[in-house]
C-alpha cells in the first residue's frame, strides 16, 4: 500500500530541514534536536480528570512517574505505560498527548514511567525500572482509585520492547496478574538488516536502519546482550503463558517485520493476539495525534480492546 499523503508531507518536511543524523552529533545535541523538534509540533493533549507527578524508589533510585486519572468514580483499570525514543530520547512531557488520549478513551488510569535512559544507564537499567514500576503500581494504585486486579502493560517502540520483556519477567520471576499487553510498533529483535522491512525502509521513512544501529549501541554494554530474550523478546524460547496482546505495526517501518513475527509467535504459543497493521503509516505515527487520522483510530482501537479484556 502507498504511503499516506500526510505522512509523505511530514517526511518531506523532515528531509528539507536537513538536520544532521543523530549518530553524527553529540548526545546532548541529538536529544535537543529530536525532543525540541517534536515539542514544536504542539500535538494536542486531552483534558483528563487529574494529572499527578510522583516518584517511586526502586533499585535505581527515584524514578519519576506521571499519573493520568479519568473523570468519574473508580476504581479504574490501570495502564502502566513505557515511552519510546530508542531508550535514549524523551521524558514524560513528550508523552502527555498519547497518555492523556489513552486515559480518556479507555477510561483507565495511565501511569507513565520515566525510566532511566541510555547511554548513561545501559541494559538492564530501564528493564529493571519498568518491572519495578509495575509492582509499585500494583501496590499503590488503590491510593488513586485504581483497580490492582486490572493492570495492563503498554508502550511504543522501545517502550513496546520494555512492555514485552516486563510481561516475560512477571511470568518467570513473579509479579502482579497482568490482564493484557499493548505493543505499539515494538522493538522485538536486535537489528537484523537482512529483514525485508529493514531493506525496504532503511532510510527516508523517519526511523532509519542507521538510527536503530545507533540506539542499540547506546542501550547495550556489549553485543552479547543482544541474544538475551530480555533485550530481544522474539528470541525467547517459550512465549506461552503471557497475557493477551494487542500488537500495532506500521507498514512503512523497519520494525514492521519483527512486530508481526512477535505477534505470530505469541499466537502460536497459545496467547490471544490482536494484530493491526497500518499499512500506509510510518514508525511513530501515534505520536502525531491531530495530524494523522490513523493515530486517533489506533487510540480508539486500543481503548476498545482494553475494555473487551477487562472483566
Amino acid at each position: 500500500m502507498k504511503l499516506d499523503p500526510k505522512a509523505k508531507t511530514l517526511l518531506t518536511a523532515i528531509a528539507a530541514a536537513a538536520r544532521p543524523a543523530i549518530e553524527t552529533i553529540p548526545l546532548d545535541l541529538a536529544r535537543e534536536q529530536v525532543e525540541e523538534g517534536y515539542s514544536s509540533m504542539n500535538i494536542p493533549v486531552k483534558q483528563v480528570g487529574s494529572v499527578e507527578n510522583k516518584y517511586f524508589v526502586g533499585s535505581g533510585g527515584e524514578i519519576p512517574i506521571r499519573i493520568y486519572s479519568p473523570s468519574g468514580k473508580g476504581p479504574f483499570p490501570v495502564i502502566v505505560f513505557f515511552h519510546g525514543g530508542g531508550w535514549v530520547f524523551f521524558r514524560l512531557d513528550a508523552y502527555d498527548p498519547i497518555c492523556s488520549h489513552l486515559c480518556v478513551s479507555s477510561g483507565c488510569i495511565v501511569v507513565s514511567v520515566d525510566y532511566r535512559r541510555s547511554p548513561e544507564f545501559k541494559f538492564p537499567a530501564a528493564n529493571n525500572d519498568c518491572y519495578e514500576a509495575v509492582k509499585w503500581a500494583y501496590d499503590h494504585c488503590n491510593e488513586w482509585d485504581g483497580n490492582s486486579g486490572s493492570l495492563i502493560l503498554a508502550g511504543d517502540s522501545a517502550g513496546g520492547n520494555l512492555a514485552a520483556v516486563v510481561a516475560l519477567r512477571i511470568r518467570d520471576e513473579g509479579g502482579p496478574d497482568i490482564k493484557g499487553q499493548v505493543l505499539i510498533y515494538p522493538v522485538t529483535d536486535y537489528c537484523q538488516p537482512e529483514k525485508q522491512s529493514y531493506v525496504e525502509f532503511a532510510d527516508g521513512y523517519g526511523l532509519s536502519r542507521n538510527d536503530m544501529n545507533w540506539f542499540w549501541d547506546q542501550y547495550l554494554e556489549n553485543k552479547e546482550d543482544s541474544m538475551n530474550p530480555l533485550v530481544a523478546p522474539l528470541l525467547a524460547p517459550d512465549l506461552s503463558g503471557l497475557p493477551p496482546a494487542y500488537v500495532i505495526v506500521s507498514g512503512h517501518d523497519p520494525l514492521r517485520d519483527e512486530g508481526i513475527l512477535y505477534a505470530e509467535r505469541l499466537k502460536d504459543a497459545g496467547v490471544s493476539v490482536n494484530l493491526s497493521v497500518y499499512e500506509e503509516m510510518i514508525h511513530g505515527f501515534l505520536s502525531y495525534l491531530g495530524i494523522f487520522n490513523q493515530a486517533t483510530d489506533a487510540i480508539g482501537k486500543i481503548a476498545d480492546w482494553i475494555k473487551s479484556i477487562i472483566v
